[in-house]
C-alpha cells in the first residue's frame, strides 16, 4: 500500500497557544489537509495552587489570572482535563501555570 500522507509541514503560530507548532500532511487519498497532534505544556512550568470555590469555571480562573477567558485551556491542559466544560468541585486544588514562564514539551519536532 503506497504512502497517501504526503509533504509533512509545520504551521506555526506566534502567540502563546498549545498550537504554536502542529505538524500536518497532505493526505492524497481525499485531497485534504490533515492536522497532526500538538505539543502539551510543560508539567515543570511554575504555578501556584488555586482552591476551588463556588461559582468557579476554567474561564473565570482564566479572567482572574490571566485576564483573558480564551486562556482557559492553559489550566485544562495542565491539570489534565480533558472535557473544559466539566463542573469543578468545591475544595478542589487545581494548578495555575504562570503566564510568563509556559513552555511546551518538546517532542523531538
Amino acid at each position: 500500500m503506497p504512502d497517501v500522507l504526503k509533504n509533512k509541514s509545520y504551521k506555526d503560530y506566534n502567540y502563546v497557544s498549545r498550537y504554536i507548532s502542529i505538524p500536518y500532511y497532505y493526505n492524497t487519498e481525499d485531497d485534504k489537509y490533515i492536522y497532526g497532534t500538538a505539543q502539551q505544556l510543560n508539567d515543570s512550568t511554575s504555578y501556584v495552587l488555586h482552591e476551588v470555590k463556588r461559582g468557579d469555571t476554567l474561564d473565570s480562573l482564566a479572567v482572574k489570572y490571566y485576564n483573558n477567558p480564551t486562556l482557559f485551556w492553559i489550566i485544562a491542559d495542565f491539570n489534565k482535563i480533558q472535557d473544559p466544560f466539566i463542573t469543578l468541585k468545591i475544595g478542589e486544588k487545581l494548578k495555575i501555570p504562570s503566564i510568563s514562564s509556559i513552555s511546551f514539551v518538546n517532542d523531538g519536532v
